[in-house]
Order: structure tokens, then C-alpha cells, then sequence
């Protein structure tokens, strides 16, 4: 029996995540004055994962993400889950370590040989990573969940930020736009199979280049762009670091037929939830702009900014990797009182 996940499921991969103004509203009475001398990264700058220092000039890295199914086949469900929870450890520099599963199954619903398959295709991406998936915690829910925690290992020298950016960066994206419209196409029957294949490759993809890159003296910031969409993560990073951006839409790179599928309705409700809830730091923008910019992304690539000094340095790894990127904005240092946190322009 060919088994459709999608249909098990209210939301999809990443665009199941709560709305960044409301996450900040829940967050707010979360705040805690007390202080932990070996914890040099918390929530308080929205970083990728917590680190804590071991005293030794390394620190220990903790992170877990979780979401319902975006694709319909278990195993290739399990792959993207466990992708998109092991880039919060590159995405700060790291080397993940090991992966402990958290798992939602509806039992009356799905069969234990479904179960499976989600696990077999999350252990087959911690296996690539090189890392055990050394337990986890079940639990019986109404709709299929499935996700890691990972822990990884970092220099403290190499640990990348939020707060890290500055003035003259150069931006970059190592995975193109465009997921939460393929899959909303597909959950709309819409999809062209050649396309959807194109964008779970993409989701497949281990952001691996991260740890790397971090290496590198001119690479300021990195963070993986999930669900609140290339806007909302460039948002995050800014307020961190108290500088601004330009964005060159033109330049951003987009999955195959993007634009066609937008013309055809195909828009994710995370879309508009991340619109609303940054639209006053934004400059002005187009219907086809906000939809690009705010479309939830699941196993997004890494959003870095580099120095200009040290490009060819960068795209020469980068090159290494088999990724030739371009710049598609870059920061500068606040000009004005009230001025949009980032400038999208043509």
C-alpha cells in the first residue's frame, strides 16, 4: 500500500513553525535574569543552536528541530527531518557529534512499518553526517512528527553568531528559494515530479560546507534559512548585529519554475504569517517579492555574510564544494532612525 503522508498532516516541514511575532509574544515570559558563566550562547540573539563552554577553548553545542511531514514518502520524510535538524550545528560553525530521535506516530492511523521507514531514512542522514542516532523518545500523537536533537562540538575561535555581522559584508546563499511552494504545489496536485524531485535533493542536501567555511578569518555570520523564510532569518541577523541590508532580488536563486507556481496560487500559509510579522522592517514590496522572500524554507541552505576583503578566499571553498555562488546583497551600517532593516531592490 503506497502510503501519502502529507494527508496525516495540518502544516509541512518548517511552515509548521509559530509565526516569529508570535514566538517573541510566548518567548517574552520566558526571559530569565539568572546567569550561566559557561553558556555563551542562549536564545536571547535567536542563534541556530545553544553553545556551552567546556573550559578548554572548545564548546559544547545543543539544538533540536522537528516538524510534520512535507513529503509524502516515509523514508525520504525521515531524510529531510534529520538534514534540517543537523544544519543548526554547521550553521555555527561546528561538527555534530551524535542524534537522539524525537518521534510523534499516529498508532491508529499508520502502521509500525511506516514508523520505520522514517527512522531508517533519518539514521541513513546521520550516518552520512558520521554521527550515531543513539536513542530518542516516542510518544503516540494525532499527527505524524518526527525530528532530531543533536549535539555537536566547536572551537570557540570558529563559533559563528547572529551578532557576529558587520558594516561591508557581502551576502550569500548556498541553497536556492523556492520549497514551500513546490511542496504547496505538490499538496495541491499541481507539481511537476521532476520539479519536486529537484527541490528534495536540495532538501537532502547536508549543509555540511558549514563547518569549513567557519574556518575562514572574512566569514562573519552564518544561519540556515528554515521557516520564517530568507527575510525573516536576514531580519534576525541584522537585529543581532545592529547593521542593515540590501538585498538584490534579481541575484537570489530560485528552484526550477518557482515563478510558474506562484502564478498558479501555489503561496504556503507560513508565507504570510512571516510577512505579518515583519512587514514594518521591511522596505516596500511587490505581491511576487513578499511571496519569494517570506516562503518557508525546510532544509534551507546557509545564509552567510563575508568580508569583502577575503571574497576569493570564500568562493574558492566554496567552488571546492561544487557550489559557485554570487552575492545577492550586503550589509551596511544603519543610516537613519526608522529606516527599513532591509531594502529589497531590483
Amino acid at each position: 500500500m503506497t502510503v501519502s503522508l502529507t494527508q496525516y498532516s495540518h502544516g509541512a516541514g518548517c511552515g509548521c513553525k509559530i509565526s516569529p511575532a508570535l514566538l517573541d509574544s510566548i518567548l517574552q515570559g520566558a526571559k530569565s535574569e539568572l546567569t550561566f558563566p559557561g553558556l555563551l550562547v542562549g536564545h536571547s540573539a535567536k542563534d541556530d543552536a545553544a553553545a556551552f563552554d567546556l573550559g578548554d577553548g572548545r564548546s559544547v553545542l545543543s539544538t533540536t528541530d522537528f516538524f510534520m511531514p512535507i513529503v509524502d514518502d516515509p523514508f525520504t520524510f525521515g531524510r529531510i527531518a534529520a538534514t534540517n535538524a543537523i544544519s543548526d550545528i554547521y550553521a555555527m560553525g561546528g561538527k555534530p557529534l551524535m542524534a537522539i530521535a524525537i518521534f510523534g506516530w499516529p498508532i491508529d492511523k499508520l502502521g509500525a512499518d511506516v514508523a520505520a521507514q522514517v527512522i531508517a531514512g533519518g539514521r541513513s542522514v546521520c550516518e552520512v553526517a558520521g554521527i550515531p542516532l543513539a536513542g530518542g523518545h516516542s510518544i503516540d500523537a494525532p499527527e505524524p512528527i518526527f525530528g532530531l536533537a543533536v549535539t555537536g562540538l566547536v572551537e570557540n575561535r570558529f563559533l559563528k553568531c547572529n551578532h557576529m555581522a558587520e558594516p561591508d559584508c557581502e551576502i550569500f546563499l548556498t541553497k536556492p528559494l523556492g520549497v514551500g511552494i513546490l511542496t504547496t504545489a505538490q499538496k495541491q496536485k499541481k507539481v511537476d515530479p521532476l520539479d519536486l524531485n529537484t527541490a528534495i535533493e536540495t532538501m537532502c542536501q547536508l549543509n555540511s560546507i558549514g563547518t569549513e567555511l567557519a574556518r575562514l578569518e572574512s566569514v562573519k555570520v552564518m544561519t540556515d534559512v528554515t521557516g520564517f523564510g530568507l527575510l525573516g532569518h536576514l531580519i534576525e541577523v541584522c537585529e543581532a548585529s545592529q547593521v542593515q541590508a540590501r538585498l538584490l532580488l534579481d541575484q537570489i536563486p530560485l528552484l526550477p519554475k518557482v515563478e510558474h507556481y506562484l502564478a498558479q496560487g501555489c503561496v504556503p500559509g507560513g508565507t504570510s504569517r512571516n510577512w505579518q510579522s515583519f512587514a514594518d522592517k521591511v522596505g516596500d514590496l511587490d505581491d511576487k517579492s513578499r511571496d519569494l522572500l517570506c516562503d518557508p524554507q525546510t532544509s534551507g541552505g546557509l545564509l552567510v555574510m563575508v568580508k569583502r576583503e577575503g571574497l576569493a578566499e570564500f568562493l574558492e571553498v566554496c567552488a571546492q564544494q561544487g557550489l559557485a555562488l554570487q552575492s545577492i546583497g550586503s550589509t551596511f551600517a544603519s543610516t537613519r532612525p526608522g529606516a527599513p532593516i532591509v531594502e529589497v531592490v531590483s
